[in-house]
Parts: C-alpha cells; sequence; structure tokens
C-alpha cells in the first residue's frame, strides 16, 4: 500500500525550557488548501482500502443488528417532572421524553434527530431549570465548536425568542 507523504516542517516551542518539535503543526490550518488536499489523499488510501475488504458489509450488519435496541438513561428529577433519554436502537441521537409521573410514559420534549435532515446539526448540551419549568439547550452545526442556545417552555413545549448565538466552550 502506498501512503502519501506528509511533509515535516520546522516548528519548535519551548514550554518552561523544553524545547518540543512539532513537526506537523501545519496540519492544524484546517482551512487552508495544503491540508484539504493532505485529507483528501489520506481519505483516498482509507476507502479504497476498506472497499476491498470482502467480509465489510458482513461486519456492518452485524454491528447494526448488535446496536439496534431500545436504550433508556435513569430518569431524573427537576422540579415536579422527570426527564429521561430513550433510543430506539439506530436513532443518531438520544431523543429527551419528560413526564410528572415516573409510572407512565413520557413525551417528548426534544428530539435533536430533527435538527437537520442531513445529521450536521447536533445537540451540544442542555441544562433544566431547577424548577424544571424551563429548557436550555446548545445546538452545534456541523461539529463546529461555536453553538447556539435555544430555551423552551417544558409545560407548554414551546420555544422561547430569546436565543444565544456565537456561544463557545460554555
Amino acid at each position: 500500500m502506498n501512503y502519501p507523504q506528509t511533509k515535516k516542517v520546522d516548528t519548535t516551542d519551548t514550554y518552561f525550557g523544553v524545547k518540543v518539535p512539532d513537526p506537523y503543526r501545519w496540519l492544524e490550518n484546517d482551512t487552508s488548501a495544503e491540508v484539504k488536499e493532505w485529507v483528501e489523499s489520506q481519505n483516498k488510501v482509507t476507502f479504497d482500502y476498506l472497499s476491498k475488504i470482502p467480509f465489510r458489509d458482513k461486519i456492518k450488519n452485524r454491528i447494526t443488528t448488535l446496536f439496534n435496541y431500545e436504550k433508556r438513561t435513569a430518569p431524573f428529577k427537576k422540579g415536579n417532572n422527570f426527564f429521561y433519554y430513550k433510543n430506539d436502537g439506530l436513532q443518531n441521537q438520544s431523543v429527551l421524553y419528560v413526564t410528572d409521573d415516573i409510572s407512565k410514559p413520557g413525551k417528548i420534549l426534544l428530539d435533536p434527530n430533527t435538527f437537520s435532515a442531513d445529521g450536521t446539526v447536533s445537540l451540544s448540551s442542555l441544562a433544566i431549570s431547577p424548577d424544571g419549568k424551563t429548557l436550555a439547550y446548545a445546538i452545534s452545526k456541523a461539529g463546529s465548536d461555536w453553538n447556539e442556545i435555544y430555551f423552551k417552555e417544558i409545560e407548554s413545549g414551546k420555544t422561547l425568542a430569546d436565543t444565544l448565538h456565537w456561544v463557545k466552550f460554555s
């Protein structure tokens, strides 16, 4: 197998008097044309190799079968409500449910699988107010560290107009 060459650069940092070489620093510039070309060449080698594995579909089907079962988290309580996540088996993201009676099924409060048709928008975090009346949730587009935070009334399910944009590492 012929791997694409990866260039090395002469970059060194000094931390507390210790020199640390970083020959692949150039790969950190993930928006450069050079890095894009490097990723494409690496992907070509990888996908060419993977496509030639004769039992690949068998493995994929077996893993899909093994992961296709309902998963639930333990419920947690905020205010008078109980919350839990459930995944029917093959959903990309678990769905948040709410109920005021733990012995009864909950209703869907937030389904991150509906954020985008192509699955590129994901739930990055959420918080429920101590009284259990308001949900704040952050979404990420295309794996970005930048988030948008939305607010929702839990009882009505109404999304509030307040939105925070350009939130990072919060």
